[in-house]
């Protein structure tokens, strides 16, 4: 439905002299695509209010509204006559027809239904796609294009954040957003065109929302794929599913992500909840919406993205906090600070300055280390985790490293450790392992996994569900098997400094030597990757 569309932006993008890579193609394409969303959730509750005989207070001014600068709109003669109700229109009106029987007496319809109907009646009203075009003898362009985002918009977006009452409100996030990314695109021309595909994208049927979820996906992961330091936007998302599913979150849980990158963890987390309960109440689906998902964000692409993200998977207001959550004093975390689930890939190799290594108890200037440490602080009792981490936290003999694995130990219940093969993350050149640890018991025994998918991964062989299916199976009884097997903690001592980088007993890693042929069809691979990448350079020229 919307796939052509994304591919037109992202070659428009690609013959802007200010957008060099896929992370300034997913950037750009973020802040339009979060306008385009603002405009279709201020309409859709402007019609709401309508219904309610209340008026609707615009949160942007009109000057600024998608509507006005962006896409102003002409009535399309050759779209003909007719309700103006598109089908998937008429499906959402028949929908909001149905009562909720949780929501009580009232005019029967559930906030779900009383949106469907609000995006019908918009529809029928002429405000369909269908019906009507940009007019484009009154949108502006060119340089004038460029000068209003740069000089007036962009700045009066940025406003928002002083007037906003919190952080977890929709002004908060546009005045983040908007204060910490820059308008790339050099070309008032490029833009515009940009921007009269953007606006062919609809959010309104949970069909278009899961597509554009979809698409927008791939995007992140082209990021990662593409070299410099987009990997740390991605994490495979077969890896992210699993640890979801070990973790197994329940409806009313507080969900997690301190590092939260691109927000995989927390919309695979928001799919897992809606797969397991389909029949939720209205109040169910409000706790899944405001109460359940939490995460934190340093870098204002990540932020950026992290919003998008999750508003495509149909979380309407993110609770994102763009903040750097090392620098968070952890003699400050109380009770209303903890969640029941923690689930996450921190940055590692990064260094922190000493200032913020001060808020931890063991101090070290390794990123990873000092998240794991605020990870720990941040559970509630019996609260569950599942953390990426490189491996040679297993082993490593410096102090802070064998501290920290003697406070897991100790504070928590280690009770799985999934260790991933080279090539799990594309071009990261390290290997990981997942903990998974419950907080407030001493670990008696550990389970060992060794994923082995029996074959080279990367680029062309990336991790998929499959393979990671024995491993989820397997860990709900901690059963032994030829890739699994437990370790008894008392076989651990100090003076070893806690090493956790046991061998698997069953006949240890063995390398996996490529043959010629399987080399020869990797670099065919490449090679035609690498073409369809030259022709599309030469159409643009």
């Amino acid at each position: 439905m919307f796939e052509q569309a994304f591919k037109n932006i992202d070659d428009v993008l690609w013959k802007d002299a200010g957008c060099t890579s896929e992370l300034d193609y997913t950037e750009q394409s973020s802040w339009l695509l979060f306008l385009k969303y603002l405009d279709t959730l201020e309409s859709d509750k402007a019609t709401e209010a309508a219904l309610d005989g209340k008026k609707y207070s615009h949160i942007l001014d009109k000057p600024y509204r998608w509507e006005t600068w962006a896409a102003p709109k002409v009535k399309d003669p050759s779209a003909g006559s007719g309700n103006g109700l598109s089908k998937n229109g008429a499906q959402d009106l028949s929908r909001s027809q149905v009562t909720d029987p949780s929501a009580g007496s009232g005019n029967g319809l559930s906030k779900n239904g009383a949106q469907d109907l609000s995006r019908s009646l918009s529809l029928s009203k002429g405000q369909n796609p269908s019906n009507s075009k940009i007019d484009h003898n009154t949108a502006i362009t060119g340089d004038d294009l460029i000068q209003f985002v740069n000089a007036k918009l962009f700045p009066y977006l940025h406003g928002f954040k002083a007037k906003a009452t919190g952080p977890n409100t929709i002004e908060y996030k546009i005045g983040e957003i908007f204060g910490e990314i820059k308008n790339r695109i050099q070309s008032g021309y490029n833009l515009r065109e940009i921007i009269d595909h953007i606006d062919e994208l609809r959010f309104q049927s949970q069909t278009e929302k899961h597509e554009l979820s979809h698409l927008y996906e791939a995007k992140i992961k082209n990021m990662g794929n593409a070299g410099r330091n987009g990997g740390e936007y991605y994490t495979p998302r077969p890896l992210i599913r699993a640890i979801v599913a070990v973790t197994a979150p329940k409806l009313g849980e507080t969900i997690c992500d301190p590092a939260v990158g691109s927000a995989g963890f927390l919309c695979e987390a928001f799919d897992y909840l809606k797969d397991q309960n389909k029949k939720r109440t209205t109040a169910q689906d409000r706790t899944l919406q405001e109460r359940t998902f939490y995460g934190k964000e340093k870098k204002s692409l990540a932020y950026v993205i992290a919003i998008m993200n999750m508003i495509l998977h149909g979380i309407e207001a993110p609770n994102i906090i763009h903040t750097n959550t090392l620098a968070e004093n952890l003699a400050d975390v109380q009770e209303k600070d903890r969640f029941n689930i923690v689930i996450a890939n921190p940055p590692f190799g990064g260094k922190e300055r000493k200032e913020v290594q001060q808020n931890f108890p063991i101090r070290t200037g390794e990123t990873a280390f000092l998240f794991l440490q605020h990870f720990i602080k941040i559970l509630k009792a019996g609260g569950r985790a599942g953390i990426v981490i490189k491996n040679t936290f297993l082993s490593n003999t410096d102090n802070a490293s064998v501290s920290l694995r003697q406070k897991l130990l100790e504070e928590c219940n280690l009770h799985t450790i999934l260790d991933c093969p080279g090539g799990t993350f594309i071009g990261a050149g390290v290997k990981t392992v997942v903990l998974f640890f419950e907080k407030g018991t001493k670990t008696r025994k550990v389970w060992f996994y060794q994923l082995d998918p029996g074959r080279n991964m990367g680029k062309t062989n990336p991790l998929n569900d499959a393979d990671l299916a024995e491993f989820i199976e397997l860990q709900k009884t901690f059963a032994d098997s030829p890739k699994s097997w437990s370790l008894d903690i008392r076989s651990l001592s100090a003076a070893e400094g806690w090493d956790l980088s046991v061998k698997n007993p069953n006949g240890g890693e063995e390398i996996a030597h490529r043959t010629p042929e399987a080399i020869m069809d990797e670099i065919a691979a490449l090679d035609a990757e690498s073409a369809e990448v030259l022709t599309n350079i030469k159409r643009l020229l």
